[in-house]
């Protein structure tokens, strides 16, 4: 009874209930939109993974002709492939411990991303199927597997370099995305020689508490980019200009010193020599102090008047 007196009296609340309902609905449908829209680009990535993979495997090497030279001796290919594997690990590396590129595409080192796991899980399939050096005697098979896994490791990362710059920052929230803003504007200030070296500590402090919590910075990362600030704050320190030999030669004239900065030792001249133990004592008897400075010639425009006699 209490229930319908309730609703009796605010039936009205079924349209405001009504309007929160469609937008919860319209919402829960835009996001099952996005989430079928990136389950299609997750699969057409993968496609396009394993269509490269395919091709990998079916390209015919050079190295399996009949007719083969001796410039593709299997220490040759083995070297070949040792470059490419490089390479792509140097590609790779530029986003590992650069943090502006860190920052810029995230998804390069979020293992949660498909299409960046798969890239790793290449990545460490050609690592473990790498010889230890090209002069290593391998079959054609290891040699054929090897080939296959650093074809695939190439294309893993090239498709997922692809993902990584159209995503950007899209998989972070409003202010997730305000705060890589801040570390980049920061990081620009940690590495400018512009600023000062306070400015540039300071900086380099708030760049790691902003991406405290929203990118997983490596160690190697965070070495790099103290070096970089140790590097700007060395570099920014002015040195005093150095002085020629001439002007130090002129300095140390006219300051009296030589040019090492030491005063020249000269011998005493006999007018400078200390008075002598006679001197000091007949000076006490008398009163008077010799000055040498003072002489029997009164100083130049000074009047001198005669003492009247007694």
């Amino acid at each position: 009874m209490e229930a319908w007196q309730f609703f009796g009296a605010y039936w009205w609340l079924i349209f405001p209930l009504m309007g929160v309902a469609g937008g919860v609905g319209r919402a829960w449908q835009k996001s099952l939109e996005r989430r079928h829209v990136r389950r299609l680009e997750v699969l057409r990535a993968k496609s396009e993974l394993r269509a490269a993979q395919v091709a990998a495997r079916a390209q015919p090497a050079a190295t399996d002709a009949p007719d083969s030279r001796e410039s593709d001796s299997p220490a040759t290919r083995l070297q070949r492939l040792f470059d490419a594997h490089d390479a792509v690990t140097s590609r790779w590396l530029e986003y590992e411990l650069d943090v502006a590129k860190l920052i810029a595409f995230p998804a390069m080192s979020d293992g949660r991303q498909p299409l960046t796991a798969a890239f790793l899980r290449a990545k460490r399939k050609a690592d473990g199927l790498r010889p230890a050096s090209p002069k290593t005697r391998t079959g054609k098979e290891e040699l054929a597997e090897y080939r296959d896994a650093v074809h695939e490791y190439e294309a893993a990362f090239d498709i997922a370099e692809r993902d990584a710059r159209r995503l950007r920052d899209h998989s972070f929230t409003e202010v997730e995305r305000k705060r890589l803003d801040t570390a980049k504007q920061l990081l620009s200030v940690a590495v400018d020689l512009a600023a000062t070296p306070a400015e540039r500590q300071l900086a380099y402090r708030r760049v790691r508490e902003e991406l405290d919590g929203l990118i997983s910075v490596s160690d190697e990362a965070i070495e790099v980019l103290e070096n970089r600030v140790a590097l700007e704050l060395t570099t920014g320190e002015l040195t005093p200009p150095a002085v020629p030999a001439s002007a130090a030669s002129e300095s140390a004239a006219t300051n009296g010193t030589d040019a090492s900065g030491a005063a020249p030792s000269r011998a005493p001249r006999p007018a400078e020599a200390m008075p002598s133990v006679e001197a000091e004592s007949s000076a006490a008897a008398t009163g008077s102090w010799p000055v040498p400075s003072r002489g029997t010639t009164p100083a130049p425009g000074r009047v001198t008047r005669p003492r009247p006699h007694a």
